[in-house]
């Protein structure tokens, strides 16, 4: 008896059909009765196939250790797994380690910038000062009736309306800056907790995700290009928000959050796949490649 009709005997012996059995696994209905048919080509992928094959064993009582054991030679290998997930966090962290190293490049050239354009503005200020006429030096002109002498009282008065204007704008400046600042003590960043940390070869760990905004947006961006997961998100109301391959091709996928309490997200290669929610990232709780994670937000 193949791994097939060895899990669809176990899970008919339990009375379990099909849409039961997709809803507590999440794995799509088509690709149940493709493992029970031994259609493996029809799954995602090798390590989708060994990945759902445990799921289903789990769900019909059966050990998922035994029956990939005694099945061995009926499904396909992936010895590269583990050996690919620590290239894959090596190549984000000397990734991170690029990014800082080109960002402490570009400080010194643009601090250089900034000083000789600085340079350049007082040389310009002190030119223009000493090519224009003393502000209280009296214009002195000839009266053709009298030959007496016109001061011309014109630039006190500009003086003080170019007082008044500049007081005028620091008023505005200080009113500006109070308000901005009154802005950003009150937005708050994104606060992310485990509730639950799950266990196993597929676990289900629960997030609280506080200081969600009306607006906000949860953003699944892919990794590494070279890599791929099977993605599926699921909302409040069990609806799906998104279900298929994951890849570079398909990345970002971005979901409103505002008409959503929850979000169930089941992924199938979790280095593959990073996950933030308005520019705050969430970390895996444990280093499974099959995770589950339940998402319970909140305003406050």
């Amino acid at each position: 008896m193949d791994v097939g009709e060895k899990l669809k005997e176990a899970r008919l012996a339990k009375d379990i059909s099909l849409d039961s059995l997709q809803e507590k696994t999440k794995i799509q209905k088509r690709y149940l009765v493709a493992i029970e048919e031994g259609n493996f080509d029809i799954l995602p992928g090798k390590f989708y196939t060994r990945a759902f094959i445990k799921e289903y064993a789990s769900a019909v009582g059966i050990n998922p250790d035994d029956i990939m054991t005694d099945h061995k030679e009926e499904l396909p290998a992936t010895e590269e797994e583990n050996v690919q997930y620590s290239r894959i966090q090596r190549t984000r962290k000397e990734s991170r380690s690029d990014k800082e190293s080109r960002s402490s490049s570009i400080i010194p050239t643009v601090t250089v910038i900034l000083l000789i354009i600085a340079i350049i503005a007082v040389a310009i200020f002190f030119i223009r000062q000493s090519s224009s006429p003393s502000d209280g030096e009296p214009v002195e002109e000839e009266n053709s009736n009298d030959g007496g002498v016109i001061i011309d009282d014109s630039d006190e008065g500009d003086g003080n309306g170019a007082a008044d204007d500049n007081a005028d704008d620091s008023e505005d400046g200080t009113e500006d800056g109070t308000e901005e600042d009154e802005e950003t003590e009150e937005s708050e960043e994104v606060s992310v907790e485990v509730v639950e940390e799950g266990t196993g070869n597929s676990p289900t760990s629960v997030l609280e995700v506080t200081n969600v905004g009306d607006e906000a947006v949860l953003t699944l961006e892919s990794a590494d290009e070279d890599q791929n997961s099977w993605l599926e998100v699921t909302g409040s109301n069990d609806e799906s928000l998104f279900s298929g391959n994951f890849d570079a091709d398909a990345s970002p996928v971005e979901i409103d959050l505002s008409d959503e309490e929850a979000i169930s997200l089941n992924i199938g290669n979790s280095s593959a796949v990073t996950i933030s929610i308005d520019g705050t990232d969430i970390e895996y709780p444990t280093s499974a490649i099959h995770q589950r994670l339940d998402l319970q937000m909140s305003s406050e």
